[in-house]
């Protein structure tokens, strides 16, 4: 990928896989003085559907910003029943960040943004408890405290998406917020709620995985960081990883290794998105390295 202060197009695609369909779109980007940087392209040969990612340097492309989506739909993705979605990297997503009590996920996000990390803004973190807000309260960032119980949740949640306007939010973090968000909410923000969990679900449900999965002497724990579906736990899955655990590894052992687990996996999942790394398909993705 190219440095994000470059400015640059990014193009993702899918369609029908036939003939034609690289040359159409590496043609539309050389026709208008573009300079082609990076291009990954899949074809899933069950479904008959082929992916894209293109970026292109802007600096003499001589179709303006505003109009570039417009001109592609008319020359090229109209040909090729396409669907397209078009990113510029010198735009820094705005992201929410969602938190309880455990900070190990919360406190890793903070720590490569403050470093420069991670390429987006972070106005807003609203939590059910307030336990971090410390933590906001240093960076500078607004926190709101909105606690949710079964009576109030729908109300909660209306505030919750009020604030996330205001702010103008483009994605959602949830850095181990212990809290289902309903189906209203989730329909609101498609694919741009991010979650992260252990990967010792569905065998070990409950407060306790790790102790159980002790019990039951697991060799292996995992992370899964997915985008939030209405069906709990079951959305597009962006990225996972593991890491072999063995008898002589305590619960604390293992609770410590999944933790460090969970930061990586979500960090990963962050940039995948802030960098306009994947695209969704049915109930998958598509993640160009």
């Amino acid at each position: 990928m190219t440095d994000s202060t470059k400015n640059a197009a990014i193009l993702l695609i899918h369609c029908p896989d036939k003939p034609g369909i690289v040359v159409a779109i590496t043609d539309f980007i050389h026709n208008n003085s573009g300079n082609i940087l990076y291009l990954d392209q899949h074809v899933d040969s069950e479904r008959g559907v082929f992916f894209m990612r293109i970026e292109w340097d802007l600096e003499n492309f001589a179709i303006k910003r505003e109009k570039i989506a417009e001109y592609f739909e008319t020359l090229v993705g109209s040909r090729y029943e396409m669907t397209s979605q078009l990113h510029f990297s010198e735009t820094k997503l705005r992201m929410a960040l969602f938190v309880s009590k455990m900070s190990h996920c919360f406190y890793d996000l903070l720590a490569r943004y403050e470093c420069g990390e991670l390429n987006v803004e972070i106005p807003i973190i609203i939590s059910n408890h307030t336990d971090l807000q410390h933590a906001a309260e240093r960076l500078g960032i607004e926190f709101h405290c909105i606690s949710i119980t079964k009576e109030n949740k729908k109300q909660q949640e209306e505030k919750q998406k009020v604030l996330l306007q205001q702010h103008k939010i483009d994605f959602v973090v949830l850095a181990r917020y212990m809290q289902v968000l309903s189906d209203d909410f989730v329909r609101d923000y498609p694919q741009k709620i991010i979650n992260i969990h252990h990967s010792f679900l569905p065998a070990f449900p409950g407060g306790r995985p790790y102790h159980s999965a002790y019990e039951r002497g697991v060799k292996i724990i995992g992370a899964t960081s997915h985008y939030v579906t209405a069906e709990l736990d079951a959305g597009p899955i962006i990225e996972q990883d593991v890491v072999h655990v063995s008898h002589k590894d305590s619960v604390e052992d293992m609770v410590r290794i999944g933790r460090d687990l969970e930061k990586i996996v979500l960090a990963r999942a962050v940039r995948h998105h802030v960098h306009h790394d994947l695209l969704v398909y049915e109930n998958r993705t598509v993640v160009f390295e």
